[in-house]
């Protein structure tokens, strides 16, 4: 990656951003809860390792998206936030012992506060009464579009400037390749929020193993798609020896 003026012009935008979510989350002042709040850290934290690689493109999803997605639900804006920042360093962590990139952690960083701050600025606003004309369906369909788009749009740009192509491009193919699966975490996130007034959240965290059976499809889904890419390359350098 080429990391030009224009590149980090726009990471510091970014920084800027999140530094906006995080202040007003820290202004609002909403009350905490550890117990919840450790649990979906650890949970998040555990799963955000367990990613897959878009092909084509450089970027990937985390199987950790539900869980951020009930933090931002069921939490204070600033706890949804440290927990995305969290899990957004470790997967960012490289796996094979190369250097981190300063400049890399610092955008996810300003990604995933930005997103997880403007989803819970959304979802938050019906708990103030403000938006009390929304049903909580359409609620969580409004905070999901806005991680949702607060995730794609910043990395189908930052995409765009350092590896190049056109934006709108890289978004198209970002979304559809994971759209289904924020509308899956939304579902699965509304189905825990409701079972845990029963049955208590611990128990409904049980969600964990369905995530690990998504997150095995997509692996092999994402590697047969990838499979003519790669028969296709090896062939053109056979080729051209």
């Amino acid at each position: 990656m080429q990391y030009t003026r224009l590149t980090k012009a726009f990471i510091a935008l970014m920084a800027i951003a999140a530094a906006a979510m995080i202040a007003n989350a820290a202004i609002r002042g909403q009350s905490w809860h550890p117990y919840l709040a450790l649990t979906l850290l650890a949970i998040a934290m555990a799963t955000s390792r367990m990613k897959v690689t878009i092909p084509g493109i450089n970027g990937n999803m985390s199987v950790n998206l539900p869980f951020l997605m009930l933090s931002i639900i069921l939490l204070s804006a600033t706890e949804s936030i440290l927990i995305a920042c969290a899990s957004s360093i470790i997967q960012t962590l490289p796996k094979d012992g190369t250097r981190l990139k300063p400049v890399r952690i610092l955008f996810n960083l300003s990604m995933m506060a930005f997103s997880s701050g403007a989803a819970g600025l959304l979802f938050h606003q019906q708990m103030a009464g403000k938006l009390n004309w929304m049903s909580a369906q359409l609620l969580l369909a409004g905070a999901t579009a806005a991680f949702f788009l607060g995730q794609t749009l910043p990395v189908s740009a930052i995409v765009a400037l350092t590896d190049g192509g056109g934006f709108h491009r890289i978004w198209m193919s970002i979304a559809q390749m994971s759209f289904p699966y924020y509308v899956l975490s939304a579902g699965l996130t509304s189905m825990v929020e409701s079972v845990g007034h029963s049955v208590g959240w611990l128990a409904a965290l049980a969600v964990l193993p369905i995530m690990f059976g998504i997150y095995r499809s997509y692996r092999l889904y994402f590697a047969k798609v990838a499979e003519p890419a790669s028969f296709a390359l090896a062939r053109a350098a056979r080729s051209g020896a």
